[in-house]
């Protein structure tokens, strides 16, 4: 694994505004950045992203069937009790999944250790999918880049075939971001398409927009009964939400399944290392509260259960000094992780995000910035597969 210098493609911002990717920069700065890549071998991704991506999603598997039949568990990680039933039969019906990121640290060097994972809303789908897909062609069309350069990237070909197998051609299916969120909404968007090319028929409703008719069906705003919905829209607020009750008995099937509700959720972090002790791609983890005295002695970080885009972490016992990050998450509570030291390249921390579609490792992503914790702005860098 190696970052290279490589250059711009001429016009690449325009062409990035007309296929709908207006946020390539965002606030002045960028966010798409293609300056530089990142250069892996083919054995760094199979044996030490790819495999362990799918080894880790089956102990996820395995957590979520030993949660559903604990209620002390599921108290532990607050997952609130009257949604426990109806999160259970989710599982037990075996209601599919389309879609997950892990997120890692991995420098090459020894095993990717996982950070935590995505299972419920993950974005920078469409900049993974098509956009860095987009990159490799052209860069070596151009000559930039060599002619059989790969890219770890399957994902828009999976997601096509999930929604191909889980729904009829022709079926209607929602889906729903903030209508003022441009980033969720051009998740939305190309998902949409991915489907569209799955032979359904999608329909976006912003998630304000959502409501209720008189027989406790859930509709969009022109009264079309919403039969299936992808929610770009996390478990753990939905059920804190006056339409939260109607969830359970409503005729509705939900993209991510209610049981992803316990996976989305870094509660499984301790409980991963409770199961799978020592594991190589895990690092020690506990609920606050339980770590001993040697553990809070050495450096760790401290997470809420259900924050988002590295709000509220807090690194302590690195490099002498505390770094916390803002943000209104941990009235539910907050788990300690061991902390591994980010791969640095250059002057920048990267972090890398693992696809899970359709229960299959399907494609990475790499996150930058100059701060040890990936943020919601951290910087989107591409990646190719080369020897040499």
């Amino acid at each position: 694994m190696k970052r290279i210098a490589v250059p711009e493609r001429p016009g690449w911002k325009e062409e990035a505004e007309q296929l709908g990717f207006g946020f390539h920069t965002m606030y002045g700065a960028p966010y798409w950045d293609e300056t530089h890549a990142y250069q892996f071998s083919l054995r760094e991704i199979e044996d030490d992203l790819e495999d362990p991506s799918q080894e880790l999603y089956g102990m996820c598997l395995d957590l979520v069937d030993r949660a559903v039949r604990d209620d002390a568990l599921m108290d532990k990680m607050a997952i609130p009790e009257k949604y426990r039933s109806w999160i259970r039969n989710s599982w037990e019906q075996q209601q599919p999944s389309l879609y997950g990121r892990f997120d890692f640290f991995y420098d090459g060097r020894g095993p990717a250790k996982l950070l935590e994972f995505n299972a419920d809303t993950p974005t920078a789908l469409y900049e993974t999918g098509f956009f860095q897909w987009m990159w490799l062609e052209e860069q070596m069309a151009a000559g930039v880049l060599p002619a059989g350069s790969d890219q770890f990237n399957s994902v828009q070909d999976r997601l096509i075939e999930r929604f191909a197998a889980m729904f009829a051609p022709g079926y209607h299916i929602h889906f729903a971001s903030s209508k003022d969120h441009d980033e969720d909404r051009a998740t939305v968007r190309y998902l949409e398409d991915c489907a569209r090319q799955a032979g359904l028929i999608p329909h976006f409703v912003a998630v304000e927009e959502i409501g209720l008719d008189a027989e406790g069906r859930f509709a969009d705003a022109d009264s079309f009964v919403i039969d299936a919905l992808f929610k770009l829209y996390p478990y753990e607020d939905m059920l804190r939400e006056d339409y939260g009750p109607f969830l359970p008995d409503a005729p509705i099937q939900l993209l991510e399944p209610p049981w992803k509700a316990i996976l989305s959720n870094k509660a499984i972090l301790p409980v991963l290392w409770d199961m799978f002790p020592d594991h190589p791609n895990l690092l020690p983890s506990y609920f606050e509260g339980e770590a001993d005295e040697a553990f809070l002695k050495s450096a760790y970080v401290r997470k809420p259960f259900f924050s988002r885009e590295g709000a509220n972490i807090t690194v302590r016992g690195a490099g002498g000094k505390d770094l916390s990050t803002p943000g209104g998450y941990g009235a539910e509570g907050h788990i300690l992780q061991a902390y591994a030291e980010p791969p640095k390249f250059g002057d920048d921390y990267v972090m890398i995000g693992s696809w899970i579609i359709g229960g299959q490792a399907s494609g990475i992503c790499l996150r930058e910035d100059k701060a040890p914790v990936t943020q919601d702005l951290s910087r989107f860098v591409p990646h190719l597969i080369l020897e040499g």
